[in-house]
């Protein structure tokens, strides 16, 4: 009577357990099927799929899409080239040549840091554009804005007082004839008899060419009193005997010394700052 007793517990624990499993998979399969007839509702008819894809398509190859998809290629390659063209039309290139230039011949390669220098550069060319980007705004961007011309129209109107700008430095410093050394390679050009009428292709490879060799001027009359002194320290040095003294560190004080007593900083400012062609 015991074993019929425990058997037929054992048959029914089992019967309970196979109905829980019986149960789980219903269950599964019920969670299964319900995101099924969700998507199967919320798909479309095939019409409307097909008309939806037919409008997108006929939106793509528009003109209008293809305007608006050209203006936007052409603004990203402008704000691409936009610190390319601000070195090229603006004070920069002098300026910072004549920095570097400066350090070098001081002596000391790595003061004031680039940084320093740079950010230097870039205030004095802010300094002396200014009058050029007032002058930009009001006869280009400013009417552009207010929707008063056109973009032809602002572009031409708005690149008049950067031509004039970089025509005033090349006519200062006496450097026309790098203009004609780009006309030459340039076809399709005439003879310009004004500035107005040399392309800006020529007129801004010729105006950086003239502001690298102006400030090469005037690194060369910067270096001329340092070159002195290092000569004499080297002179001195070897008439003492004290050959295995490097002369640059001798004489790196005196010039640190004569730059401070002179206010070397504000002369060298002043006469780059004075060796631009005001814009009036």
């Amino acid at each position: 009577m015991a074993e019929t007793t425990l058997g037929g517990a054992g048959s029914v624990g089992k019967d309970k357990s196979r109905a829980r499993w019986v149960a789980v998979a219903l269950f599964a399969l019920a969670c299964l099927g319900a995101p099924a007839t969700v998507t199967a509702q919320s798909l479309p008819p095939a019409s409307a799929s097909g008309s939806l894809f037919e409008t997108v398509n006929h939106d793509w190859f528009s003109p209008q899409f293809f305007q608006s998809t050209l203006k936007t290629l052409l603004l990203l390659g402008v704000l691409s080239l936009a610190p390319a063209v601000l070195l090229m039309t603006t004070s920069f290139v002098r300026i910072v040549v004549v920095l570097g230039l400066l350090r070098q011949a001081l002596g000391i390669q790595q003061l004031p840091s680039t940084q320093v220098v740079t950010s230097l550069a870039m205030f004095m060319s802010l300094v002396i554009m200014t009058p050029v980007w007032q002058q930009v705004y009001q006869e280009g961007v400013g009417p552009y804005a207010q929707q008063q011309k056109t973009l032809t129209q602002s572009w031409e109107d708005g690149v008049k007082p950067v031509r004039r700008f970089m025509s005033l430095q090349i006519e200062a410093t006496g450097n026309q004839k790098d203009i004609w050394l780009f006309l030459e390679y340039l076809p399709g050009t005439e003879n310009p008899q004004t500035y107005e009428d040399v392309p800006l292709a020529a007129l801004l490879p010729a105006f950086m060419l003239s502001e690298l060799k102006t400030a090469f001027l005037i690194g060369f009359q910067i270096f001329i009193p340092f070159l002195i002194l290092d000569m004499v320290v080297a002179s001195v040095t070897v008439t003492m005997g004290m050959v295995m003294l490097p002369p640059a560190m001798i004489s790196l004080p005196f010039k640190l010394l004569l730059f401070v007593l002179v206010d070397g900083w504000h002369l060298v400012v002043g006469m780059l700052l004075e060796s631009f062609q005001p814009f009036l």
